[in-house]
């Protein structure tokens, strides 16, 4: 498994394993989560994302309870979370409002909350969820460096910032922002052109790419793009999904894309998407079938 470089200190691997539906599985005992660890790691794939809302507020709580049963499964991992958007559910179910909240006393608050759900001393990456409309970027950075000083979090990073939410952040800050996480796609492929893409390329930020099946899209839909993808999968002995993936792999930005399932199968075959080989031409092949139309 080819690993990524976050910061000069430490690396995650080159896939991810999403966790945002944890809670959603029939069965969130913790030997089931740490079967789906173990499947993951049986791969090299050792970098884990979570949220704190995840599961209305219970996901990193159902992987505290894997980690609680065997600690020994922390040290092969690096953990990723997410705060800042405040929903009417879970702790938060007295709010009145959906909205985001990157104050200090919020962010440090759940960060403390993500620590003791999870169950861990020390978060591997925090990421600021969403760009906050209401964000005073001189205080959510002097607490994100806070974070970093104080040990509970290793890097800092974004989540569906924009290059300008990014560089107000990053003005305001000693650290450096580590990373942005952005829906990227077959499905979702304005970044490769609006500028996202080319912005951290430019910085040399390493990019995680949510939602890499276009929220399982990609796997049910029928059409063009579909049938390509197809055509490729047969050719190169794998499934679409792995195809969908191989396209962001194949992307000289070196992408990181953030798969979830809970399927225990599906999780045992995610690292299938290394074996597939696409040239420049199979990739615009598919490029152009997304983007229903050949290129300019």
């Amino acid at each position: 498994m080819q690993r990524i470089a976050i910061t000069p200190d430490f690396d995650f691997s080159r896939l991810v394993y999403g966790m945002w539906r944890l809670g959603d599985d029939a069965d969130t005992s913790p030997a089931h989560v740490e079967a789906k660890i173990q499947a993951c790691l049986d791969q090299g794939i050792t970098t884990f994302d979570q949220a704190d809302i995840y599961g209305g507020y219970q996901a990193e709580a159902i992987l505290g309870g894997a980690l609680k049963a065997n600690p020994a499964l922390r040290q092969r991992m690096e953990i990723v979370t997410k705060c800042g958007i405040v929903a009417p559910a879970g702790r938060h179910a007295a709010a009145q409002v959906k909205h985001y909240d990157t104050s200090r006393a919020h962010i440090e608050a759940s960060v403390d909350q993500s620590l003791t759900d999870m169950g861990i001393d020390t978060i591997d990456l925090l990421l600021i969820h969403r760009p906050d409309p209401f964000m005073d970027p001189a205080e959510t950075g002097a607490t994100l460096d806070g974070l970093v000083k104080s040990g509970k979090v290793r890097a800092v990073g974004v989540s569906n910032f924009r290059p300008w939410d990014w560089e107000l952040l990053q003005a305001a800050m000693e650290t450096r922002l580590a990373t942005n996480q952005i829906e990227i796609s077959l499905g979702e492929i304005r970044p490769f052109t609006n500028g996202d893409l080319a912005f951290h390329q430019r910085h040399g930020t390493p990019l995680m790419a949510w939602s890499p099946l276009g929220g399982g899209s990609l796997m049910t839909g029928s059409g063009p793009l579909a049938a390509l993808m197809d055509e490729i999968a047969a050719a190169q002995g794998v499934d679409r999904a792995a195809v969908a993936i191989a396209f962001l792999l194949a992307h000289p930005a070196g992408l990181l894309p953030v798969l979830g399932t809970n399927n225990l199968e599906r999780i045992g075959r995610i690292s299938e998407a290394l074996s597939v080989t696409l040239d420049r031409q199979s990739w615009f092949r598919l490029y152009e079938a997304a983007l229903g139309s050949e290129v300019p």
